[in-house]
C-alpha cells in the first residue's frame, strides 16, 4: 500500500510538471535555471553593413543561452523584433538615409524573464537627405513638452523649417522666454535635430493669439521698433535660430479684446518689418548668413486690408498663411474646419475657405512664391448635435478643439461613427447622431497640396506637430508636396 501511494504521488508531480510547463524547452530551462533569474545579457553587439536604408546587426549570445528562448531587438528605446536563440543577427530595414538610430538587444527565456539590455549601438545609415523645393514649415508648441512631447521627437528630415512658438513680449517691449522652465531645453533640442537634417532651419515665433497683446506698443515708435528689433537679434543669437518669425494677431482689429489695437497699426507693421530687417541684414553680414523673417498671416480680406501688403514682401521671405479656424467653436452652427473651396450649400452661416483666403493675397499682388499654406493637424469635436444633415451646419451645445491623434485613436472606424467627405470643400467630418467632428485627414491633405503646385505657392505649413505624433499627416502631407 505504502509503495503504490508512492507511485501515485510520483505520478500526480510528473502530471503538475507537464501542466505547468508548455514544452519540454520548459522543462529544460526550469532545470537549468531553479532559481528563475533572467538571462545574462547579449554582448558586442555591432554593425556588420550599413546601407542608406538598413543596418545589419549582430551580437554574441547570452553566456546562459542554455535558457534563452528569444533575442528581443530595441530600436530608439522601442521594442522593434524578436528572433529565436538560434540566431545571433537581424536586418533592420526600412530606415531613413542619414539618419542617427540607436539599438540594443535583450535575451527572454521560456519563463518570460527578460535580461539587462546589451551595449547601446548608435548607427548612422548612409546617403543624403534631399532638399524639398517647397518648404514645409512646422510649428512646435512650446507646452507639447509638458505632456511628453519634445522636439527631439520630431522627423526632422520631413520639413524645412520649425518655429517654434512662442516667445513673449515683455513689458519693455522686447522679446522674452514665453516658457523659461521648459523653453532652454526645448531650444537645446530643437536645434539638435540640424544633426538629422543640416538643411533645417529654426526661428523663434513671437506673440501668437494670447501674446498678441504689446505688439502695438512695440510698433509704436522708431525707438520702441528698434528696442523689439535689436532684442529679437540678440535672442536668435543666443539660442542659435535661423530667424524671426511674427505672429501678431492682430494689426488694427481682431485678436483678444484686452490687446492695444489702433489704426496706425497698419503703417506700423510695415516699419516694424523693415526695422526687423534692417537689424537682422546688419547682423547676418557679421555672421556670413542670412536670418529669415517671416509672419504668420490671416486668412482673407480683413486681414489684407489692414495691412500694407505691397510692401511686406520686400522684408518678408515668406509668410504662412493661417488657412484654417475658417470655422470653429465661435459659430453658431457646425462647420468645416478648413474647407478648401467655398461650397453651394444652404448653410445659416458665413462662408469660407482656404481659397477665398489665398486668393485674398494673391489678388493684391503679394507673390505667390513667398506665400506658405496653412494646415491644421487639430479638429472641432461639438457636443449635442442635431441630429439633422449628418451634422453638418446644426446647432451644438459646446465645442472644443481636439488633436488629430485624438481623433485617429477616439473616433475614427469606432462604432456609430460614420465619416462624411464634402466633394465640393474637399473636407471631411465624422458624426454620430449626436457628436460632429471636422478635421483633416489623408484624403484631404492631396487635394490641399495639388492646390499649392497649381497655384504656383511657397509650401505648406502644420499647425501643429504635437497633435499628430504618429506622423500620419506629416507623412501624408510630406508625400505628397515633393
Amino acid at each position: 500500500m505504502k509503495k503504490r501511494f508512492i507511485q501515485v504521488a510520483v505520478l500526480a508531480l510528473s502530471f503538475a510538471i507537464f501542466t505547468v510547463f508548455s514544452s519540454p524547452f520548459d522543462l529544460i530551462s526550469f532545470a537549468a535555471r531553479p532559481d528563475r533569474t533572467a538571462p545574462t545579457a547579449p554582448s558586442n553587439l555591432k554593425a556588420t553593413a550599413i546601407t542608406d536604408t538598413s543596418v545589419s546587426l549582430s551580437w554574441t549570445a547570452s553566456t546562459d543561452n542554455v535558457g534563452v528562448k528569444l533575442y528581443e531587438i530595441y530600436l530608439n528605446n522601442t521594442y522593434l523584433a524578436s528572433v529565436l536563440s538560434t540566431t545571433t543577427a537581424y536586418t533592420v530595414n526600412a530606415l531613413k538615409p542619414a539618419t542617427s538610430y540607436q539599438f540594443y538587444i535583450k535575451a527572454k527565456d521560456a519563463r518570460g524573464n527578460i535580461s539587462q539590455a546589451s551595449n547601446i549601438l548608435s548607427v548612422t545609415t548612409t546617403g543624403t537627405i534631399q532638399p524639398l523645393t517647397r518648404k514645409m514649415v512646422g510649428y512646435y508648441a512650446a507646452w507639447a513638452a509638458y505632456s511628453g512631447y519634445t522636439p527631439n521627437q520630431i522627423d526632422a528630415t520631413k520639413l524645412t523649417h520649425i518655429n517654434y512658438a512662442f516667445a513673449n513680449i515683455g513689458s519693455d517691449l522686447k522679446i522674452t522666454l514665453g516658457y523659461p522652465d521648459i523653453d532652454s531645453n526645448n531650444i537645446k533640442l530643437l536645434n539638435s535635430l540640424k544633426q538629422t537634417n543640416p538643411n533645417l532651419k529654426t526661428l523663434i515665433s513671437i506673440g501668437g493669439w494670447n501674446w498678441s497683446g504689446r505688439f502695438s506698443d512695440a510698433a509704436l515708435t522708431d525707438a520702441s521698433r528698434t528696442a523689439f528689433a535689436d532684442s529679437c537679434v540678440s535672442f536668435i543669437t543666443q539660442y542659435g535660430f535661423d530667424g524671426i518669425d511674427l505672429d501678431w494677431e492682430y494689426p488694427v482689429s481682431g485678436g483678444l479684446t484686452t490687446n492695444v489695437k489702433r489704426a496706425e497699426d497698419k503703417q506700423n507693421f510695415t516699419l516694424l518689418l523693415q526695422k526687423i530687417r534692417e537689424k537682422l541684414d546688419a547682423r547676418g553680414a557679421i555672421d556670413q548668413k542670412h536670418y529669415l523673417l517671416t509672419i504668420a498671416g490671416g486668412a482673407g480680406s480683413s486681414y489684407v486690408n489692414n495691412i500694407e501688403i505691397t510692401k511686406l514682401p520686400q522684408y518678408l521671405d515668406y509668410a504662412n498663411i493661417m488657412t484654417y479656424d475658417l470655422h470653429g467653436t465661435w459659430d453658431r452652427y457646425t462647420d468645416l474646419l478648413a474647407p478648401l473651396y467655398t461650397n453651394t450649400d444652404s448653410s445659416p452661416q458665413y462662408k469660407a475657405s482656404v481659397d477665398n483666403g489665398i486668393c485674398a493675397w494673391l489678388n493684391a499682388s503679394f507673390p505667390a512664391g513667398k506665400l506658405v499654406l496653412g494646415i491644421p493637424f487639430y479638429g472641432y469635436i461639438y457636443s449635442s448635435v442635431n441630429n439633422s444633415n449628418n451634422g453638418l451646419y446644426q446647432t451644438f451645445a459646446g465645442a472644443n478643439s481636439i488633436s488629430f491623434q485624438s481623433i485617429a485613436t477616439n473616433y475614427l472606424n469606432k462604432p456609430g461613427f460614420t465619416r462624411y467627405f464634402h466633394s465640393q470643400s474637399k473636407a471631411p467630418w465624422l458624426f454620430n447622431g449626436s457628436v460632429f467632428i471636422s478635421y483633416e485627414d489623408e484624403q484631404s491633405i492631396p487635394y490641399k497640396t495639388d492646390y499649392i503646385k497649381l497655384k504656383g505657392l511657397g509650401g505648406a505649413m502644420i499647425w501643429e506637430l504635437s497633435q499628430d505624433p504618429n506622423e500620419v499627416l506629416l507623412n501624408t502631407l510630406y508625400n505628397n508636396i515633393k
